[in-house]
Protein backbone atom coordinates (compact mmCIF):
# COMPACT_ATOMS: atom_id res chain seq x y z
CA UNK A 1 0.00 0.00 0.00
CA UNK A 2 1.07 3.76 -0.50
CA UNK A 3 1.11 6.00 1.87
CA UNK A 4 2.01 9.97 2.32
CA UNK A 5 2.81 11.23 5.61
CA UNK A 6 2.00 15.48 5.84
CA UNK A 7 3.73 17.39 8.80
CA UNK A 8 2.88 20.93 9.77
CA UNK A 9 5.99 23.12 9.12
CA UNK A 10 6.39 23.38 13.03
CA UNK A 11 8.01 20.32 12.50
CA UNK A 12 11.39 20.12 10.55
CA UNK A 13 11.97 17.71 7.92
CA UNK A 14 15.67 16.01 7.34
CA UNK A 15 16.92 16.13 3.59
CA UNK A 16 16.70 11.97 3.73
CA UNK A 17 13.26 12.46 4.84
CA UNK A 18 12.29 15.78 1.94
CA UNK A 19 14.04 13.59 -0.93
CA UNK A 20 12.05 10.43 0.29
CA UNK A 21 8.96 11.60 -1.62
CA UNK A 22 6.73 10.12 1.44
CA UNK A 23 6.57 13.68 3.33
CA UNK A 24 4.79 16.79 2.47
CA UNK A 25 4.67 20.13 4.25
CA UNK A 26 1.32 22.00 5.16
CA UNK A 27 3.09 25.56 6.08
CA UNK A 28 1.48 27.78 8.47
CA UNK A 29 2.47 31.74 7.70
CA UNK A 30 3.95 34.23 9.86
CA UNK A 31 3.23 38.17 10.69
CA UNK A 32 5.75 40.29 11.67
CA UNK A 33 6.97 44.01 10.98
CA UNK A 34 4.33 43.88 8.68
CA UNK A 35 5.62 41.11 6.56
CA UNK A 36 3.80 38.20 5.76
CA UNK A 37 5.90 35.08 5.75
CA UNK A 38 5.04 31.61 4.65
CA UNK A 39 6.86 28.85 6.63
CA UNK A 40 8.39 26.76 3.23
CA UNK A 41 11.63 26.43 1.88
CA UNK A 42 11.85 30.22 1.12
CA UNK A 43 11.92 30.60 4.77
CA UNK A 44 14.98 32.54 5.66
CA UNK A 45 15.76 32.21 9.40
CA UNK A 46 18.64 35.34 9.42
CA UNK A 47 16.43 37.80 7.58
CA UNK A 48 13.21 36.62 10.10
CA UNK A 49 15.40 36.88 13.40
CA UNK A 50 16.10 40.63 12.29
CA UNK A 51 12.97 41.30 11.87
CA UNK A 52 11.85 40.19 14.95
CA UNK A 53 14.91 41.72 16.66
CA UNK A 54 13.81 45.28 15.77
CA UNK A 55 9.96 45.15 15.33
CA UNK A 56 8.12 46.32 18.96
CA UNK A 57 5.59 43.77 17.46
CA UNK A 58 5.29 40.22 18.97
CA UNK A 59 5.08 38.37 15.62
CA UNK A 60 1.82 35.99 15.03
CA UNK A 61 1.50 32.36 13.20
CA UNK A 62 -2.05 31.12 11.42
CA UNK A 63 -2.36 27.19 10.77
CA UNK A 64 -3.05 25.61 7.61
CA UNK A 65 -6.47 25.94 6.37
CA UNK A 66 -8.99 22.84 6.30
CA UNK A 67 -8.76 23.22 2.67
CA UNK A 68 -5.04 23.06 2.80
CA UNK A 69 -4.86 19.87 4.40
CA UNK A 70 -8.22 18.43 2.29
CA UNK A 71 -5.93 19.00 -0.39
CA UNK A 72 -3.19 17.29 0.78
CA UNK A 73 -5.47 14.27 1.39
CA UNK A 74 -6.51 14.29 -2.26
CA UNK A 75 -3.84 12.20 -3.43
CA UNK A 76 -2.91 9.11 -5.43
CA UNK A 77 -1.58 7.48 -2.28
CA UNK A 78 -3.76 4.86 -0.61
CA UNK A 79 -3.32 5.85 3.26
CA UNK A 80 -2.55 9.65 4.51
CA UNK A 81 -1.32 10.08 7.55
CA UNK A 82 -1.26 13.77 9.35
CA UNK A 83 1.33 15.01 12.19
CA UNK A 84 0.31 18.64 13.76
CA UNK A 85 2.13 20.77 16.65
CA UNK A 86 0.55 20.01 19.61
CA UNK A 87 -3.71 21.01 19.65
CA UNK A 88 -2.83 22.85 22.78
CA UNK A 89 -0.50 25.18 21.00
CA UNK A 90 -2.04 25.75 17.72
CA UNK A 91 -5.44 25.43 15.53
CA UNK A 92 -3.41 23.43 13.32
CA UNK A 93 -4.55 19.73 14.48
CA UNK A 94 -8.43 21.03 14.39
CA UNK A 95 -7.78 22.35 11.10
CA UNK A 96 -6.52 19.13 9.73
CA UNK A 97 -9.03 17.03 11.38
CA UNK A 98 -11.96 19.50 9.22
CA UNK A 99 -9.84 18.87 6.26
CA UNK A 100 -10.27 15.31 6.78
CA UNK A 101 -14.06 15.39 7.37
CA UNK A 102 -14.35 18.13 4.23
CA UNK A 103 -12.28 14.96 2.24
CA UNK A 104 -14.89 12.41 2.96
CA UNK A 105 -17.94 14.90 2.19
CA UNK A 106 -16.45 15.84 -1.37
CA UNK A 107 -14.36 12.06 -2.23
CA UNK A 108 -15.62 9.48 -0.25
CA UNK A 109 -13.86 7.44 1.72
CA UNK A 110 -10.26 7.13 2.64
CA UNK A 111 -7.36 5.79 5.10
CA UNK A 112 -6.50 9.17 6.57
CA UNK A 113 -5.13 9.64 10.33
CA UNK A 114 -4.36 12.83 12.17
CA UNK A 115 -2.09 12.81 14.78
CA UNK A 116 -1.84 15.59 17.63
CA UNK A 117 2.10 15.58 18.32
CA UNK A 118 1.37 17.11 21.51
CA UNK A 119 4.65 18.47 20.85
CA UNK A 120 6.34 20.56 18.24
CA UNK A 121 9.34 20.92 16.16
CA UNK A 122 11.46 17.80 16.32
CA UNK A 123 8.81 16.11 18.05
CA UNK A 124 7.11 16.40 15.00
CA UNK A 125 9.85 14.81 13.39
CA UNK A 126 10.31 11.54 15.14
CA UNK A 127 6.67 10.78 15.05
CA UNK A 128 6.60 10.98 10.88
CA UNK A 129 9.68 8.76 11.43
CA UNK A 130 7.62 6.36 13.04
CA UNK A 131 4.80 6.58 10.51
CA UNK A 132 7.19 6.05 7.77
CA UNK A 133 9.24 3.21 9.91
CA UNK A 134 5.63 1.58 10.75
CA UNK A 135 4.28 1.51 7.01
CA UNK A 136 7.94 0.09 6.36
CA UNK A 137 7.21 -3.09 8.38
CA UNK A 138 3.90 -3.20 6.01
CA UNK A 139 1.64 -2.86 9.32
CA UNK A 140 -1.80 -2.84 8.28
CA UNK A 141 -3.60 0.76 9.05
CA UNK A 142 -5.16 0.41 12.48
CA UNK A 143 -1.81 -0.87 13.57
CA UNK A 144 0.32 1.90 12.36
CA UNK A 145 -1.90 4.21 14.56
CA UNK A 146 -1.93 1.93 17.53
CA UNK A 147 1.66 2.00 17.47
CA UNK A 148 2.42 5.69 16.93
CA UNK A 149 -0.24 6.62 19.41
CA UNK A 150 1.65 4.79 21.81
CA UNK A 151 4.69 6.21 20.85
CA UNK A 152 3.60 9.40 21.01
CA UNK A 153 2.73 8.81 24.75
CA UNK A 154 6.16 8.04 25.51
CA UNK A 155 7.59 10.49 23.91
CA UNK A 156 9.33 13.45 25.92
CA UNK A 157 10.18 17.19 24.85
CA UNK A 158 12.13 19.73 26.89
CA UNK A 159 13.70 22.74 25.70
CA UNK A 160 15.60 25.86 27.01
CA UNK A 161 15.45 29.14 25.17
CA UNK A 162 17.14 32.51 25.71
CA UNK A 163 13.71 34.26 26.17
CA UNK A 164 10.27 33.13 26.85
CA UNK A 165 8.65 36.72 25.69
CA UNK A 166 7.17 35.56 22.17
CA UNK A 167 5.35 32.27 23.70
CA UNK A 168 3.76 34.27 26.83
CA UNK A 169 2.80 37.43 24.63
CA UNK A 170 0.48 34.90 22.49
CA UNK A 171 -0.57 33.07 25.04
CA UNK A 172 1.26 29.62 24.84
CA UNK A 173 2.22 29.56 28.36
CA UNK A 174 -1.09 29.43 30.26
CA UNK A 175 -0.78 27.95 33.64
CA UNK A 176 2.87 28.28 34.02
CA UNK A 177 3.02 30.15 37.51
CA UNK A 178 6.94 30.59 37.89
CA UNK A 179 8.36 34.63 37.56
CA UNK A 180 11.34 34.02 35.58
CA UNK A 181 13.98 36.93 36.98
CA UNK A 182 15.64 37.57 34.06
CA UNK A 183 17.52 40.98 35.10
CA UNK A 184 19.52 37.73 37.23
CA UNK A 185 19.69 35.70 34.17
CA UNK A 186 17.91 33.33 35.23
CA UNK A 187 16.94 30.78 32.46
CA UNK A 188 14.03 28.06 33.08
CA UNK A 189 14.03 24.76 32.06
CA UNK A 190 10.51 23.92 30.40
CA UNK A 191 8.89 20.77 28.92
CA UNK A 192 5.74 19.51 27.77
CA UNK A 193 2.95 17.99 29.70
CA UNK A 194 1.19 14.36 28.47
CA UNK A 195 -1.58 17.00 27.36
CA UNK A 196 0.39 19.03 25.06
CA UNK A 197 0.35 21.94 27.11
CA UNK A 198 4.06 24.07 28.33
CA UNK A 199 4.91 23.51 31.93
CA UNK A 200 8.64 24.43 34.22
CA UNK A 201 11.03 21.97 35.02
CA UNK A 202 13.19 23.59 36.93
CA UNK A 203 15.93 27.09 36.26
CA UNK A 204 19.02 27.95 36.03
CA UNK A 205 21.45 31.19 36.50
CA UNK A 206 22.93 31.33 32.78
CA UNK A 207 22.41 29.39 29.75
CA UNK A 208 24.96 26.64 30.09
CA UNK A 209 23.67 25.92 33.68
CA UNK A 210 20.07 25.66 32.12
CA UNK A 211 21.38 23.36 29.42
CA UNK A 212 23.12 21.39 31.91
CA UNK A 213 20.00 21.23 34.12
CA UNK A 214 17.93 20.14 30.75
CA UNK A 215 19.71 17.15 30.29
CA UNK A 216 19.99 16.22 33.92
CA UNK A 217 16.03 16.09 33.33
CA UNK A 218 16.30 14.00 30.19
CA UNK A 219 18.28 11.54 31.97
CA UNK A 220 16.15 11.45 34.94
CA UNK A 221 13.21 10.67 32.92
CA UNK A 222 14.82 8.50 30.08
CA UNK A 223 13.83 4.72 29.21
CA UNK A 224 15.42 2.62 26.75
CA UNK A 225 17.96 5.09 24.98
CA UNK A 226 19.29 2.54 23.07
CA UNK A 227 15.57 2.09 21.16
CA UNK A 228 14.93 5.83 20.78
CA UNK A 229 15.77 8.18 18.89
CA UNK A 230 17.51 11.22 20.04
CA UNK A 231 15.85 14.82 18.17
CA UNK A 232 17.64 18.03 18.83
CA UNK A 233 16.35 21.38 16.91
CA UNK A 234 18.36 24.89 17.59
CA UNK A 235 17.38 28.37 16.25
CA UNK A 236 20.71 29.39 14.84
CA UNK A 237 23.12 28.03 17.77
CA UNK A 238 24.05 24.59 16.06
CA UNK A 239 27.03 24.75 18.98
CA UNK A 240 24.70 25.03 21.84
CA UNK A 241 22.88 22.01 20.08
CA UNK A 242 26.18 19.78 19.93
CA UNK A 243 26.82 20.60 23.36
CA UNK A 244 23.85 18.97 24.64
CA UNK A 245 24.18 15.99 22.07
CA UNK A 246 27.64 15.43 23.72
CA UNK A 247 26.40 15.63 27.28
CA UNK A 248 23.66 13.19 26.30
CA UNK A 249 25.76 10.89 24.71
CA UNK A 250 28.14 10.94 27.56
CA UNK A 251 24.83 9.91 29.38
CA UNK A 252 23.20 6.95 27.18
CA UNK A 253 23.07 5.55 24.16
CA UNK A 254 20.82 6.22 21.80
CA UNK A 255 19.62 4.36 18.22
CA UNK A 256 20.44 7.59 16.38
CA UNK A 257 20.73 11.04 16.56
CA UNK A 258 19.22 13.79 14.25
CA UNK A 259 20.01 17.88 14.52
CA UNK A 260 17.87 19.95 12.28
CA UNK A 261 18.37 24.03 12.70
CA UNK A 262 14.51 25.38 13.43
CA UNK A 263 11.89 25.83 10.81
CA UNK A 264 9.64 29.30 10.83
CA UNK A 265 7.00 28.44 13.46
CA UNK A 266 9.67 26.82 15.80
CA UNK A 267 12.01 29.78 14.83
CA UNK A 268 9.17 31.81 15.64
CA UNK A 269 9.01 30.70 19.52
CA UNK A 270 12.44 28.97 20.27
CA UNK A 271 13.65 32.68 19.06
CA UNK A 272 17.67 32.88 18.66
CA UNK A 273 19.47 30.98 20.76
CA UNK A 274 16.73 28.45 21.92
CA UNK A 275 17.00 24.81 22.02
CA UNK A 276 15.08 21.82 21.64
CA UNK A 277 15.41 18.20 23.23
CA UNK A 278 13.24 15.15 22.29
CA UNK A 279 13.72 11.28 22.71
Amino acid sequence: MSYKIIVDSCGELTEEMKASGHFETASLQIDVAGHHIIDDETFDQKKFLKLVAESPECPKSSCPSPERYMEGYHCEEDRVYAVTLSAELSGSYNSAVLGKELYHEEYGEKDIYVFNSRSASVGETLIAMKIRECEEKGMAFEKVVETVEAYIREQDTYFVLETLDILRKNGRLTGVKAVVATVLNIKPVMGATEAGTICQLGQARGIKKALVKLVDEVVKNLKNPKEKVLAISHCNCRKRAEYVCDMLKAKAQFKDVVILDTAGISSMYAADGGVIVVV
